[in-house]
């Protein structure tokens, strides 16, 4: 027994030291594997010795039985509301108001910190173990969720000591969020099993965290930011710089992208420095918070009732606005998806002119009751294709319909199919001329099949003239097939045919990417493609148990390979390809180096001696992989000219940065 407890002791401690090497440093020392084998020995013998398990364990993150409902919970100091910035003026006109309290002059000392699009929550350490935590509520009384934050990972269910003693008792503010990835793989994942999709990833989060099942809670990918203190005993600080620094030193989690800044005009060069990356970051900022730095200068300043005289939050333009619904158009996809179209009243909406907006699917549509001629918010979030949040039904006219996506191809007519299950509606019929254009634009397009001069109109008007019913098609036109086109003169029908003949000569990778199986992008199509070897026959007579051993092919994807081929008609057109010409070079052996293989690099800025394409490539083929944003997990950042954000948040998180030159160096 006590070589247990020992054992117990030292992997308790063990894991805390890698939690805290992941989350709070971005440091971390072994594998996710790795990891796991330790929390999976942790668990083995908590089983067998229950009287040794502890409420701070790493084990214990779920495990609480369901509520029926959540009470409440008192802060000690209230939760205050921010005073909010609409621009640059007033950010000055806060500053000046600050000088002008204090009766000072000269620069302030600031701390500058994002903004999260999150949900707002106070955790409470007793003696350095986590013992409670609530939502701020109305700021004086929140909701008591401590068995939900308990299964958040980020958030230590022990504070550390090595560095700094812990307090006594520590309440500490802080935003449960949403990464933009795991908000748009929690969708997808909701989607395939016909439950309805969250609006963004603050309404996942807040969700997620209010849910009356901890199991539920632990199952969602949420990630926390602390950055305010309550009541502490037993510690005190001079500078909220220090207290970050503490939490940090304690194991808590704080956004790298805090910024200590001197005077105002430093400030507004972080806010628009942090305007111009905020679609970059893994997470959805609205603004940043400016605080006064020194906790003296704070109590000078004072408190308003609702909201704190020393801080203030800068607001972004607007990423919402609101506009009418004129109309709602079905789309079709190269897929046969039907997607209905919002076409709204033009708006602008964070800089851009938004005219359409998606409305996903039909549930999607009953769920939000969006009609023709409603008043409605639309929100844009990067280049995501701008969404309908909400109707503002006060503001409905009288006489609007219910709509329902209608029951035939609004392309072709034939009868719309809903399989049990799913929750997108599609037009079955292969031949339908909407899906034969996209295709044939997705199979012509750069990354596939790269012919040059094949263009959008140009794919309408042979649709449309029934020279081409399906991509195969493509290596039968003829020289009289394309003359006497719109703007097909006699020298851009002989480009035409010389850039289809070279098409033929291509890759595996870029045939099967082209082929349009779904879920089977570029990378996917690499990895098939290195696995197989090259050879199309094996790939497809593959059976799904085949597939789903093959690294990064889940069930989904596999389901899907098999399920395209298993329909003759897409057999037919890859051997009518393959008669007309089409031929897959040979497969090379990967030459995989230590300084490739398994590392993940993400690419910024103009690249001299490489397009982006071809440097994925190459790392692609020496075993590496290329990535399009910065994380924890990348290994190298490689920039060129006018790098920006990228490179900003790898030195964030002390990633390597590597010149072209240097990586070109790499292979030697």
């Amino acid at each position: 027994m006590p070589d247990v407890a020992q054992r117990i002791r030292a992997l308790r401690k063990e894991i805390n030291e890698h939690n805290y090497r992941y989350y709070v440093l971005n440091d971390p020392l072994i594998s996710d594997g790795e990891y796991d084998l330790l929390l999976r020995e942790l668990e083995a013998l908590e089983t067998q010795h229950p009287e040794l398990v502890t409420p701070d364990s790493p084990t214990q993150r779920v495990g609480a039985q369901p509520a029926e409902e959540f009470p409440t919970l008192r802060h000690r100091i209230p939760m205050l509301s921010l005073e909010n910035a609409m621009d640059e003026e007033e950010l000055r006109a806060f500053d000046e108001r600050v000088h002008r309290w204090l009766n000072v002059t000269g620069e302030i000392d600031y701390v500058a910190e994002p903004k999260l699009d999150g949900l707002a929550v106070e955790l409470i350490y007793e003696n350095g173990v986590f013992a409670r935590g609530s939502t701020r509520g109305d700021g004086v009384t929140g909701e008591e969720i401590t068995s939900n934050l308990r299964t958040i990972r980020c958030l230590p269910l022990r504070l550390r000591s090595v560095e700094r003693p812990t307090p006594m008792l520590l309440e500490v503010r802080g935003e449960v969020f949403m990464t933009k990835a795991g908000f748009e793989k929690l969708n997808q994942e909701r989607s395939e099993v016909g439950e309805s999709l969250f609006a963004n990833p603050r309404n996942a989060a807040a969700g997620s965290l209010r849910q009356l099942d901890p199991r539920i809670t632990a199952s969602r990918p949420l990630s926390a930011y602390c950055y305010q203190a309550g009541t502490i005993e037993g510690e005190s600080f001079a500078t909220h710089w220090e207290f970050l620094q503490a939490l940090k030193q304690w194991g808590l989690p704080v956004n790298p992208e805090i910024r200590r800044v001197r005077g105002i005009e430093a400030a507004l060069a972080y806010y628009r420095e942090l305007a111009e990356k905020r679609h970059e970051l893994p997470y959805e900022i609205d603004g940043f918070v400016l605080k006064l730095n020194a906790y003296a200068l704070r109590q000078q300043v004072g408190i308003r009732s609702r909201s704190p005289r020393w801080a203030i939050a800068g607001k972004f333009p607007a990423q919402q606005a609101t506009t009418i619904v004129e109309a709602i158009i079905p789309s079709v996809g190269r897929t046969g998806a039907i997607t209905p179209v919002a076409k709204l009243q033009p708006v602008q909406v964070g800089g851009v002119t938004v005219t359409n907006a998606t409305l996903h699917n039909q549930d999607e549509i009953d769920r939000k009751d969006i009609r023709v001629g409603d008043t409605v918010l639309v929100q844009r979030a990067g280049d995501v294709i701008p969404e309908v949040v909400k109707v503002i039904k006060e503001r409905r006219p009288s006489g609007t319909k219910p709509y329902r996506l209608p029951e035939q191809c609004p392309v072709c007519g034939h009868k719309v199919s809903r399989p049990e299950g799913e929750v997108v509606a599609r037009c079955p019929n292969l031949a339908c001329p909407a899906q034969v254009k996209r295709r044939i634009e997705h199979f012509v397009s750069k990354n596939a099949l790269d012919i040059d001069g094949l263009g959008i109109k140009l794919v309408n008007q042979l649709v449309e003239a029934g020279k081409v019913r399906s991509v195969d098609d493509i290596f039968k036109l003829t020289y009289d097939d394309l003359v006497g086109l719109e703007r097909m003169a006699d020298k851009s029908v002989r480009n035409l045919l010389s850039a289809i003949e070279s098409s033929k000569d291509t890759t595996f990778a870029r045939f099967v990417y082209a082929l349009g199986i779904r879920n089977v992008g570029e990378h996917l199509a690499r990895v098939l493609e290195v696995h197989y070897q090259g050879n199309l026959s094996q790939f497809m007579d593959a059976t799904q148990e085949e597939l789903e051993t093959i690294p990064e092919i889940g069930p989904i994807v596999a389901e899907e390979i098999v399920n395209f081929w298993r329909d003759p008609v897409n057999r037919d057109v890859v051997q009518n390809c393959l008669k007309r010409g089409v031929t897959l070079k040979p497969v090379e052996p990967r030459d995989e180096s230590p300084s490739f293989a398994g590392k993940t690099f993400v690419f910024t800025g103009t690249l001299e001696r490489f397009t982006r394409s071809e440097a994925k490539a190459l790392v692609e083929e020496r075993g590496g992989r290329a990535s399009g944003s910065v994380s924890r997990n990348t290994d190298y950042v490689v920039v060129g000219a006018q790098a920006g954000s990228k490179r900003a948040r790898a030195e964030a998180l002390g990633i390597p940065i590597l010149t072209e030159k240097e990586f070109f160096d790499l292979f030697g």
